[in-house]
């Protein structure tokens, strides 16, 4: 998915849609959720919070509550190592997904902080890099310069290329063929050119993403197969882990035919905003999916939104310190091979992004900077 719908196209600045993908859909998209399965739904809009004033009837004063958050930085390097091409193993599973992720029913609606015109800035971050460290992106105002500011070693679009993104040196683009109808000779082509890895189909599990059945991929996967590109797994929104779910039965399917699966894509979103509870979740989750398959992981989209009544998100110092610690916990994983934050643009639609412009970083943004 790209952008913050659950199941339907999204509004807002969008990259040029894939051959083969409604307009609007796969460009911008929803959210996956590995505890059990999600209801479609859209992106909602929620006027944004305006200060609170408090006028004083004596002396007709009046107090404003005004928040802030902004900051920048340069460009990034890429990956080195390609994750072994290799049959998956079928192993039992150490673990259920973790008990307490949400189970999301709708687009997020957002209530962000309002943004005060006279606030301070946050001070300047040292934005540093990984070769692990990518992000989703889609185009608006200054992508290109937030991108570079952002430190990300790689970056995808949900599309075979990054029209609108400028790639920043020693930035790895990594091209998607998103959904059934993306499978494509022009699509193929394009992909083999822009990138040396591959990732597959967008959340096949979902009505309003990709929304394929197993046999479906399985039938089209050899065409993707066939561009020599290192090759991810079709990205479920939930359920990774478990037996019999989408992946498992993709996975059981490839082996059996012999296809060519050379590592685990996979989507992440928690509903429990304590740091400590959501990371071991997070871990819960990638480490049991790595037992059953024993391939290399790539966490392709992941943040905190709780979808279990609503769409809830946290707030900016919730989202800001979970990244933090779950990006040093990602670190010590060495089978987990990339992982990519969601997603580059903030808006008041998108709370968990990292800029609202070029140059202005959210306190999630800093935090991202400064992630290895």
């Amino acid at each position: 998915m790209r952008g913050t719908g659950h199941g339907g196209p999204d509004t807002g600045p969008e990259l040029a849609a894939p051959d083969g993908v409604p307009a609007g859909v796969g460009v911008r998209h929803t959210r996956g959720v590995h505890a059990a399965p999600r209801r479609r739904a859209y992106r909602v809009v929620v006027p944004l919070a305006a200060g609170v004033a408090v006028v004083l009837l004596a002396g007709a004063a009046v107090v404003g509550v005004r928040p802030s958050d902004p900051a920048p930085a340069p460009a990034s390097t890429p990956l080195a190592e390609a994750p072994p091409s290799a049959s998956p193993e079928s192993t039992t599973p150490s673990a259920t997904a973790p008990a307490s992720t949400a189970v999301p029913t709708a687009s997020p609606s957002v209530k962000p902080s309002p943004r005060g015109s006279t606030a301070r800035s946050a001070p300047p971050v040292t934005a540093v890099t990984s070769k692990r460290k990518g992000v989703g992106v889609w185009t608006f105002d200054g992508v290109s310069q937030a991108l570079a500011s952002s430190k990300a070693s790689w970056y995808y679009t949900w599309n075979v290329g990054h029209p609108g993104v400028t790639s920043p040196k020693d930035a790895e683009f990594v091209p998607m063929i998103w959904g059934a109808g993306s499978v494509t000779a022009g699509n193929l082509d394009q992909a083999r050119k822009n990138g040396r890895y591959l990732l597959g189909f967008n959340e096949p599990d979902m009505g309003g993403q990709a929304d394929m059945s197993v046999e479906q991929a399985l039938e089209l996967w050899p065409r993707l197969e066939a561009t020599g590109l290192t090759l991810g797994s079709p990205a479920v929104a939930w359920g990774g882990d478990r037996p019999g779910e989408w992946l498992d039965r993709f996975m059981t399917g490839a082996r059996q035919r012999g296809y060519r699966v050379d590592f685990i894509a996979l989507h992440w979103y928690g509903g429990d905003f304590t740091t400590a509870n959501a990371v071991n979740q997070l871990k819960s989750y990638l480490q049991a999916v790595h037992d059953r398959y024993r391939l290399p992981v790539w966490l392709t989209e992941f943040a905190l939104i709780d979808f279990s009544n609503g769409v809830r998100f946290p707030t900016q110092q919730q989202q800001a310190a979970f990244l933090t610690a779950a990006t040093r916990m990602l670190g010590g994983l060495p089978w987990l091979h990339r992982y990519a934050w969601f997603g580059l643009p903030a808006t008041d639609k998108d709370p968990t992004g990292l800029f609202r412009s070029g140059t202005e970083a959210t306190a999630v943004g800093r935090a991202f900077q400064a992630a290895r």
